[in-house]
């Protein structure tokens, strides 16, 4: 994904439409036709339609997203030049559904084995909420948290109680802000019209961004 259509998605979910409609008319049409192809490609070719909300995640978190359906979503480098991998799960709600963000998400097809390489890789967790794909907030921490661990791994324990087995798999393995509201959570964005917003956030996260809200 080019830097123009970054700055793009990012001025889309993140500031009014007014913002938006004048960063685009202060393009050239050559511009204009470029970020448009690359969007209309990205859509065409995608198989997870989350990829736009993972990039902007991922990017607005500090890290260089993976555009590869393997491995994890991002990375970046810390101060001794080490890799730190992050992990994206942004949702997505419509306005004209009843539904709520909740802070969660989930790993599909999960199993023992992915569990202790995830372990082991000490990567960070970007978690992520949008309604109708406007950005309402963006957090981080890490995946080794106690509590998250243990969420995990009861999940586990339940479908493979001696261990993993070959073709089976947990489709998915899923978490809520309530699995990892005590963990060292690093607020990244928070949307300034939240309050606009409360109906579709559980109250117990809506709370806990109000109280992040720079």
């Amino acid at each position: 994904m080019t830097q123009n259509l970054q700055e793009l998605i990012k001025i889309y979910s993140l500031n009014s439409h007014i913002d938006f409609s004048t960063h685009l008319l202060g393009q050239s049409k050559d511009t204009l036709i470029a970020l448009l192809s690359e969007l209309l490609t990205t859509y065409i070719n995608d198989k997870n339609s989350s990829t736009i909300r993972e990039a902007l995640s991922v990017t607005l978190a500090g890290y260089t997203h993976n555009p590869e359906k393997l491995g994890f979503n991002g990375f970046r480098q810390n101060s001794f030049g080490k890799p730190i991998n992050c992990e994206a799960k942004p949702k997505n709600i419509r306005s004209n559904e009843n539904k709520k963000l909740n802070g969660g998400g989930n790993f599909t097809d999960y199993t023992w084995a992915r569990f202790y390489k995830d372990k082991q890789e000490h990567l960070n967790m970007l978690i992520s909420g949008f309604v109708d794909g406007k950005l309402l907030y963006l957090f981080e921490f890490s995946f080794n948290d106690t509590h998250f661990l243990k969420h995990l791994e009861l999940q586990l324990n339940k479908k493979f109680p001696n261990g993993d087995v070959k073709g089976l798999y947990l489709r998915s393995a899923s978490f809520s802000f309530a699995h990892y509201k005590d963990a060292d959570i690093h607020t990244i964005y928070v949307c300034p019209q939240l309050e606009e917003y409360e109906k579709f956030l559980e109250k117990n996260l809506f709370a806990f961004l109000k109280a992040n809200q720079c």
